[in-house]
């Protein structure tokens, strides 16, 4: 496996890596900025559709906490899905990722914010 993935999961959530990628990042003074965009991959709970990709969500940003004395902040662009046959937009149920998982109340606190996004 990638050793950089495995720092990643180290200082982040690893559901976070395992289903965003990293696209971009950059330092602005004291204050470290990640991007993520969800990945491609179709949500196990639509796989039995017929969907597409269809562009993202509007960004959202989440303070995470500080690393070696920088503020982090999360940048998080979800994906919207279509579905082919009803043209209805379609995001993944991140309630179904987290199940069966073991998580800190840290990253339980992301996904609740993530899940407040799910409706817009």
């Amino acid at each position: 496996m990638d050793p950089y993935i495995d720092l990643l999961k180290v200082l982040l959530p690893e559901l976070l890596i395992t289903h965003f990628d990293i696209v971009k990042h950059h330092t602005d003074k004291d204050i470290l900025h990640l991007y993520f965009e969800e990945k491609k991959d179709v949500p196990q709970e639509l796989s039995s559709d017929i969907i597409i990709s269809h562009g993202f969500h509007k960004e959202i940003t989440i303070q995470d906490f500080p690393i070696r004395g920088k503020q982090v902040y999360l940048h998080v662009k979800r994906r919207r899905w279509l579905d082919k046959k009803t043209k209805a937009i379609a995001q993944r149920d991140w309630s179904l990722v987290a199940q069966g998982t073991r998580m800190t109340v840290e990253f339980a606190a992301f996904l609740k914010v993530l899940n407040n996004y799910q409706s817009q």
